[in-house]
């Protein structure tokens, strides 16, 4: 399995804001410009999504692939797995933990660990992998923040 990265953010919101904005996958579309598609496939009892296909293009990477999710009972840790292998990446796994620091303000901690399917140099990987982290997480306080 490939080495994790890990980055946080703070974000000007409650933790049941930014816990709404990441599981509102539906939505996704319209506040990640790579995500060009997302369907959610399957759901939980309690309405989370257990499975969620996501469809990316960022230019030189494009791929179709589902996601397995799972919800800490107070929603401050959302964690994922690649459902099975596709054509880019032969793993994935990741989580949000979603802390509260008492000011209304939110820290977001995004660890990301993927395996592709094609060679990549390590250093390229960090590197690619340090920039999707930026966006993602960028993206998700422009979102939040913006009601």
């Amino acid at each position: 399995m490939a080495d994790s990265s890990t980055q946080s953010i703070v974000i000007a919101a409650p933790p049941e804001r930014v816990a709404e904005v990441i599981s509102d996958f539906a939505s996704y579309p319209e506040w990640t410009e790579a995500l060009k598609r997302v369907e959610v496939l399957e759901e939980y009892e309690d309405g989370y999504a257990s499975q969620v296909r996501f469809t990316l293009d960022a230019g030189v990477l494009a791929d179709e692939y589902t996601l397995a999710y799972e919800y800490a009972e107070d929603i401050s840790r959302i964690e994922w797995s690649l459902v099975e292998p596709s054509k880019m990446q032969k793993a994935q796994s990741g989580s949000y933990d979603i802390e509260d620091n008492g000011d209304g303000t939110t820290t977001v901690t995004y660890t990301l660990s993927v395996e592709l399917a094609v060679g990549m140099l390590g250093m390229f990987r960090r590197k690619a992998e340090k920039m999707i982290m930026d966006t993602a997480l960028k993206q998700l306080k422009r979102r939040v923040e913006a009601g």
